[in-house]
């Protein structure tokens, strides 16, 4: 004997009747609704942890949490070294609440710096802690901010560096984004390493951007004058000491703190590290364009190196240099 099916009485028989009479999209929105509040009052858990330092050299933590966005999230002082400005939380505090920001500080950037994720952190010992973490695409706001501020002229020279970095960071986190896009698109799956290098990859081309603030003019300037020859591959030796001697060296008012710079920012396997790209901005490209200019001014006229010299030394004074 099969057991007859009830029909819903009162309130539940209305609850049904309104069911059933709503379209699919609204049943939709009101199945979102839902979801998204039992993950609201859902403690947030870190099911993965790791860290930049390995790779890129910052000590910053990053966690991924269980909510339905598996958002990424790392700490206020983890902001701060990632994007150059500082060691400390209160760096980055004193940089957005700073008045020459307060133009560029949109409704996103506030909305993520006032609501930090509050999750479960298990550590080794499996003791469950308390802890908070910032949406990781918030360093796309902050250099967003930073690079406005730059180009309208009202960031002070002490955050050039950060800008230049945050440029950096955006454009590498452009780039391997639409990257992983193709690759789920096309069913491939990297391995980890692969990201990782991937992104470095990225971060230094956009370092090799500043390179192109040295014209091809400069170089065909230097072959004329110094009667060099052209290299199958690359350019001669000898740029790179007329470089120091006539680029550098004058940047750094004669004093040798670019060339210093550059010896103390290579690394155990002797090549040049990103340092230099970073100083660079913050002495400021525009003086290094303007230095250029002068330069090509001065070769322009010149009929022979040392004629080119002398003018050099009269623009910007005897300079003495040991390579």
């Amino acid at each position: 004997m099969t057991e007859e099916k009830k029909e819903p009485t009162g309130k539940a028989k209305g609850g049904v009747a309104r069911a059933n009479s709503l379209s699919q999209e609204r049943r939709s929105e009101i199945a979102k609704k839902g979801a998204a509040a039992r993950w609201k009052d859902k403690p947030l858990k870190a099911t993965h942890r790791g860290n930049f330092m390995d790779d890129f050299g910052i000590d910053a933590e990053c966690y991924v949490l269980d909510d339905e966005a598996k958002t990424v999230v790392v700490t206020k002082t983890g902001l701060s070294q990632l994007l150059g400005i500082g060691e400390h939380a209160r760096d980055l505090d004193q940089l957005l609440g700073a008045q020459y920001m307060s133009k560029y500080r949109d409704l996103e950037l506030q909305r993520k710096m006032e609501n930090p994720y509050k999750f479960q952190l298990t550590s080794k010992s499996k003791t469950v802690h308390q802890a908070s973490g910032y949406d990781v695409t918030a360093i796309v706001d902050i250099g967003r901010a930073l690079i406005e501020a730059k180009d309208s002229d009202d960031l002070p020279a002490s955050r050039l560096k950060a800008a230049a970095a945050a440029q950096k960071l955006i454009n590498a986190s452009a780039k391997a984004g639409i990257k992983g896009v193709a690759y789920a698109l096309a069913g491939y799956r990297p391995e980890v390493q692969e990201v990782i290098d991937a992104f470095k990859a990225f971060v230094r081309e956009e370092a090799r951007q500043y390179e192109k603030e040295f014209p091809d003019e400069l170089y065909e300037e230097w072959y004329r004058l110094y009667g060099l020859n052209r290299p199958e591959k690359g350019r001669p030796i000898r740029f790179g000491q007329l470089t120091n001697m006539q680029i550098y060296v004058p940047l750094a008012k004669s004093k040798g703190k670019i060339l210093e710079q550059i010896r103390t920012s290579r690394g155990e396997n002797g090549k040049p590290s990103d340092k230099l790209h970073l100083f660079l901005s913050e002495i400021g490209v525009k003086a290094l364009r303007q230095h250029i200019g002068k330069l090509l001014g001065v070769a322009a006229m010149s009929d022979s190196k040392e004629e080119y010299e002398v003018g050099i030394s009269k623009v910007f004074g005897k300079m003495k240099v040991d390579i």
